[in-house]
């Protein structure tokens, strides 16, 4: 059985491969993040082709997520159950997992190297959002850009702009660089919060293991005007806990997301941009909330 580690956002992951029907060319994204065990694993996951699941738990629902759908199964102990399908809504992974996303098992369906890597990818994305939550991480959807030392995250619904947005700061503003664009890490470690690079990155392939401090969260919403404002701290809450992964039902991740949130708002701005695709609103939200760090040192 080989075991290859990951470091994600300082959080160590482990993977065992049953056979040699997979390995770790199924997940390329995660190459720039290849560790050595060094340090308490987050949580393991074993890839076995053979495991089916023995007794089906109580379906939770079927979640549509970017497109394709999860089905969500709870067992009498608490673990959890995902029938993973792609976008044309084939099975591509089936995952059982403890109540603490700790130990997993995945099984990925027969079929190319793309759809089982895809299933495999998802599967880990799973792991690991809800085995972090209450380690003062998050798996957000955002995309996020880094300028002057800082990372500003871009959230929204979808279809409001944050890629656009972003790519707008790439084009107009000096210094910018994108670290990720659709599910980066956010932690609350020591007092700061903090933005890292992750192995998920949506459509945009950028799988960089970088950190940065977070120097605010930018929520946009498509106005015929440019308009830019901080956010008291209960519209702040409410802007920040739709972009993280969640489970609604599981009072451990909600409570784990409250706490994180709590200590990340005490420390971090949040604006709110109405905004337009264009120059202005990034030299605008650029200036804005560079500007509030200026006499930071």
């Amino acid at each position: 059985m080989k075991e290859v580690y990951y470091k994600i956002a300082g959080h160590c992951i482990g993977i065992r491969f049953a056979d040699d029907r997979s390995n770790e060319s199924l997940l390329p994204s995660f190459a720039p993040f290849v560790s050595e065990r060094d340090s308490e694993l987050l949580f393991e996951m074993t890839v076995d082709d053979a495991f089916r699941f023995e007794v089906r738990g109580e379906e939770v629902g079927q979640f549509d997520c970017g497109g394709s759908n999860f089905g969500v199964y709870r067992l009498p102990d608490g673990g959890y159950q995902y029938e993973i399908s792609d976008l044309n809504g084939t099975i591509c992974a089936c995952l059982e997992a403890d109540a603490g996303f700790e130990n997993n098992r995945v099984a990925l369906m027969p079929g190319t190297d793309l759809r089982r890597g895809y299933g495999l990818n998802n599967a880990l994305m799973l792991a690991y959002a809800f085995s972090s939550v209450e380690k003062g991480t998050l798996l957000m959807h955002a995309s996020v850009v880094r300028n002057a030392g800082r990372g500003f995250l871009c959230l929204g619904k979808s279809g409001t702009g944050k890629s656009t947005h972003t790519q707008l700061w790439l084009r107009h503003i000096p210094g910018s660089e994108l670290m990720n664009d659709d599910n980066p890490v956010v932690r609350y470690v020591n007092g700061e919060t903090r933005v890292y690079g992750s192995p998920w990155s949506g459509k945009t392939p950028c799988y960089l293991d970088v950190e940065a401090p977070v120097g605010g969260f930018i929520r946009l919403e498509q106005k015929p005007e440019n308009t830019i404002c901080r956010e008291p701290v209960a519209r702040a809450f409410a802007s920040l806990w739709p972009s993280a992964s969640n489970m609604k039902w599981d009072k451990r991740v909600c409570d784990g997301i409250c706490n994180t949130l709590s200590h990340i708002l005490a420390v971090t701005p949040v604006y709110m941009l109405g905004c337009r695709p264009d120059r202005e609103a990034a030299e605008l939200c650029s200036k804005t909330v560079l500007g509030a760090w200026a006499d930071v040192k």
